[in-house]
């Protein structure tokens, strides 16, 4: 797809009706009025997103975007580019923490080749790499307007070929050195806020490293003048291709209704950038945490997103994402095997405004 064809995209509405008949089983359950807090609400939000009162998300799947990024030369990574291909391959193996994680919640994990930069591939890998790597955005644009809409397209196909597949519920991951760096150069881009609110340590820098980030960072969003620039062209030019991957992700969900969730920093990141683009996608992404780096807590609350988890996770591979599909279980099995108040023989808790 070009750029032009994503941002003429038309996305489904969110279903009113089956939220509200989702509220009122909930009402019905016999237990005190919103006892499950939070999760309540994301099982109405569930039956939003697909349009019926008994959400279905038996069938689950992590969709994680590995790519390289140029910006690991200007020194702000504790680790080299050749970590990318080695985590890769350990979640081909199945052996990443990813992998041990979705076992235990029922989900297949797949692995998108999207961008890494190697003369080789990974064995077990889908294989959809847009280019080896992006460029280092410190010098030039990570990447053309053709790569950046390959990349996104990458990510709508996936969705789209899972839901295709039967999947009923998404979470996005990434791998890729260097991409708290992107990240943070597409928040600094879209939001209201200063450098040091979005460049964080990510896998353990220094503080001299950590500075030379916040300066790599802030200096390329004065080079290119992306402070409110459309999306698209903050992808581009500071973007990387398993955030541009993760955005066509929420897109394809939204497009098939089918709920994704949202993982730490680099997967927020991509979901500021989606909704930028489409309006609405929004409405069709779940929470799952507030991440170790601050700049999760900017974005979520710019998207109107509230994390369910506050662990100071940071360990990304979709792997927070992932750590919701079991509590959405404990929360659905109360909901899908209600007792009622009926059942009791008691009175309904009633709502007072």
């Amino acid at each position: 797809m070009t750029k032009n064809e994503i941002l003429s995209l038309r996305l489904p509405s969110i279903s009113r009706e089956a939220e509200e008949q989702v509220r009122k089983n909930w009402d019905k359950v016999a237990k005190p009025l919103d006892g499950l807090g939070k999760f309540e609400e994301l099982i109405v939000r569930l039956g939003g997103i697909t349009g019926g009162s008994e959400p279905d998300i038996g069938k689950r799947a992590v969709i994680v975007m590995c790519a390289d990024n140029g910006v690991v030369r200007e020194g702000i990574s504790q680790s080299g580019k050749e970590v990318t291909f080695k985590v890769a391959e350990n979640i081909a193996h199945g052996t990443a923490s990813v992998c041990r994680m979705s076992a235990v919640a029922g989900a297949k994990v797949m692995a998108y080749d999207i961008g890494i930069d190697s003369e080789e591939y990974v064995e077990g890998i889908i294989q959809r790499r847009v280019m080896n790597g992006t460029r280092n955005f410190a010098e030039e644009p990570a990447m053309t307007e053709e790569e950046a809409a390959k990349a996104i397209s990458v990510g709508i196909e996936a969705a789209e070929e899972a839901a295709e597949e039967g999947y009923k519920l998404l979470a996005v991951g990434e791998m890729g050195i260097g991409n708290t760096t992107t990240a943070g150069a597409v928040c600094l881009s879209l939001l209201n806020t200063e450098v040091s609110e979005v460049a964080g340590r990510g896998a353990g820098l220094d503080d001299k490293r950590l500075e030379r980030k916040k300066a790599v960072i802030a200096e390329a969003v004065e080079k290119y003048s992306l402070k409110n620039a459309e999306p698209f062209e903050v992808l581009r030019c500071v973007g990387g291709l398993d955030i541009a991957g993760m955005a066509g992700v929420y897109i394809g969900g939204a497009l098939k209704r089918v709920p994704v969730v949202v993982d730490g920093a680099i997967a927020a990141a991509a979901a500021l950038v989606a909704e930028r683009m489409l309006p609405g996608v929004k409405d069709f992404l779940l929470p799952s945490h507030l991440g170790r780096e601050s700049v999760c807590l900017h974005v979520m609350k710019e998207l109107g997103l509230d994390w369910v988890l506050d662990a100071r996770l940071a360990l990304g591979e979709g792997t927070g994402a992932v750590m919701l599909f079991p509590l959405l279980d404990m929360a659905l099995s109360v909901y899908n095997n209600r007792t009622t108040f009926d059942d009791l023989k008691m009175e309904n808790y009633r709502r007072f405004k």
